[in-house]
């Protein structure tokens, strides 16, 4: 099945309850570890407690042919398997650009929510979609930040959460979707900086040096205000810099033709 979408988070409150996975085309029919996104989204079918059964080159056709047929440069697709039926992807497309540059350069607002928690951290579970479309994030943010119930700053709606704390990289290690790009993250990393799978606390704000997002739409995308307090200078500090153009190094080893 396919759909075209003025927005995935539109098409999200209409598609079938199951799991999903989301990625994006890049320099026109390229992609970034599809074959890992397909893995988790078995991985979390089966967290979910069905089995599914991916004809990988029917989906990278059926890709290849709505990129060509939409007409667009790049796109944003979301891929859902419906627990009733687990033999059918529906496939869910829109135009895809580029965020601004002046949010790489300068940094991006965050608030933390408590009392919002997907019920399964480690499945893409449709129903997630749903709950987070109706978060309501308040106008100067960009994203919200979920806690753990000891103030363990734990993931994004939509993106994983990393932080500099006394020059390690914190992020945390249970509670969490294992994105596909934290993954990358925590493969270079340790060539730049310690790492520690440990989330950081909301009492530890104040000392944060470095903070950003990671996501496979976003890439490393830095974090400059977190609930009013500013983290570190306010910008986006060498860490992040260096971690940022690492991971750019490796995305142009590793793009493959969809």
């Amino acid at each position: 099945m396919a759909c075209e979408a003025e927005s995935l988070e539109q098409a999200a409150d209409s598609e079938p309850g199951g799991v999903y996975t989301v990625s994006n085309t890049q320099r026109g029919q390229r992609v970034l570890h599809l074959d890992a996104h397909l893995d988790r989204l078995k991985d979390s079918a089966r967290r979910e407690g069905f089995l599914v059964k991916l004809e990988r080159g029917r989906l990278r056709m059926a890709l290849r042919s709505m990129l060509e047929e939409a007409g667009y440069q790049e796109m944003r697709f979301r891929l859902n398997v419906p627990r009733l039926a687990p033999d059918e992807v529906l496939i869910t497309i829109e135009p895809w650009r580029t965020l601004p540059s002046s949010l790489y350069f300068q940094g991006v607002r965050c608030v933390t929510v408590a009392g919002l928690t997907r019920h399964n951290p480690r499945a893409k579970g449709s129903a997630w979609l749903q709950q987070r479309h109706h978060f309501k994030l308040p106008p100067d943010c960009y994203e919200a930040l979920m806690l753990a119930a000891d103030g363990t700053l734990l993931e994004g709606l939509s993106s994983n959460f990393h932080a500099v704390l006394s020059g390690e990289l914190r992020t945390a290690g249970s509670g969490v979707l294992a994105g596909i790009t934290r993954g990358v993250v925590l493969q270079l990393a340790p060539q730049i900086l310690p790492v520690r799978l440990s989330g950081v606390r909301l009492d530890d704000l104040p000392a944060l040096e470095e903070a950003f997002l990671s996501s496979s739409s976003r890439g490393l995308l830095p974090v400059a205000w977190i609930d009013g307090q500013v983290i570190g200078s306010g910008r986006p500090g060498p860490l992040t810099h260096a971690l940022s153009e690492a991971f750019e190094r490796y995305v142009e080893r590793h793009l493959e033709a969809l």
